[in-house]
């Protein structure tokens, strides 16, 4: 795989997790009721995935659970295709964001980047700032206090 590949695969995980990761209500407005013309290849599907980790997050694998999943592929009339995987059951959520990957697999990327990943990418990171904020507000400083005798 060349370098190009490498980046663009990083840029696609990111994108696509940003999507799988957004508000679904949110995902809509900022996707608008425009949407292009397309072809389900996969019509949004909900199933189920185990989810895996690990202990001490280096250790060895062990199966946490199961977690409710619904997929979908699409392909644009220009023969792009996009995939989804959200968690939940949202049909619409999985459509739309398996409709943000194709586009931005176009010559549209740089407007879809903008109108749609850009506000997403903010108020994640807003929303995560505001999550630590409040857990640092529970911090607990602990110290030893010197005494006189050896």
């Amino acid at each position: 795989m060349s370098t190009a590949e490498t980046v663009a695969t990083a840029d696609r995980r990111a994108w696509m997790g940003l999507l799988a990761r957004a508000e679904p209500a949110r995902l809509a407005a900022l996707l608008g009721a425009d949407l292009p013309e397309h072809v389900l290849l996969r019509a949004p599907e909900i199933g189920a995935v185990m989810v895996r980790g690990r202990v001490g997050g280096a250790g060895d694998a062990f199966n946490l659970g199961e977690m409710t999943v619904t997929r979908c592929s699409l392909r644009l009339a220009s023969g792009v295709v996009g995939h989804a995987y959200v968690q939940g059951r949202d049909r619409d959520h999985a459509r739309q964001a398996a409709l943000v990957d194709a586009l931005m697999q176009t010559g549209r990327s740089t407007e879809i980047e903008a109108r749609v990943l850009a506000p997403l990418a903010a108020e994640e990171t807003a929303r995560r700032s505001a999550r630590a904020a409040r857990a640092a507000a529970t911090k607990v400083e602990f110290f030893t206090m010197v005494r006189g005798e050896d």
